[in-house]
């Protein structure tokens, strides 16, 4: 780890007083739910891999923040998720989020919204631990490639 230490958050989670997070729209959820899954892939790289060069670090990190990076990801997840967490999923895949981007798949643009609808739900909830332990699975190929 080259001298790095654990990354503490980047942001303690902040939300409206008079708003329950379950009550928040799912798109909210997902759009904050998107930012940290990416600043924790970037953390994740930047802590564990020797890689040191930007266009290198882009690279593995769009790997895995790609829609269908995610949407395979949430598949992974799936067995592992509590029934509150699978409505969250559900509640995100369902939500209007707009049209996905012209090289996604609408498919997995909607499981990929899920996904990041569940980050933000956890995420604002405080649960850091469980999001490490669900987002850690991203990194799960790279170890058994070693």
């Amino acid at each position: 780890m080259d001298g790095l230490t654990a990354p503490a958050p980047v942001i303690a989670p902040v939300v409206p007083s008079d708003v329950p997070v379950n009550l928040l729209p799912p798109i909210v959820l997902a759009y904050i739910g998107d930012a940290v899954f990416e600043v924790y892939v970037r953390q994740r790289l930047i802590l564990e891999a020797a890689i040191r060069k930007p266009h290198q670090l882009h690279k593995a990190a769009s790997k895995r923040v790609s829609a269908g990076a995610q949407a395979r990801l949430l598949e992974k997840w799936q067995p592992l998720l509590t029934e509150e967490e699978a409505d969250v999923v559900r509640r995100g895949r369902n939500t209007k989020s707009g049209q996905p981007p012209k090289n996604a798949d609408p498919g997995a643009y909607r499981l990929a919204t899920g996904l990041e609808c569940l980050v933000g739900y956890l995420y604002y909830r405080g649960e850091r631990d469980r999001l490490e332990q669900l987002i850690g699975l991203a990194f799960e190929d790279d170890r058994t490639n070693e």
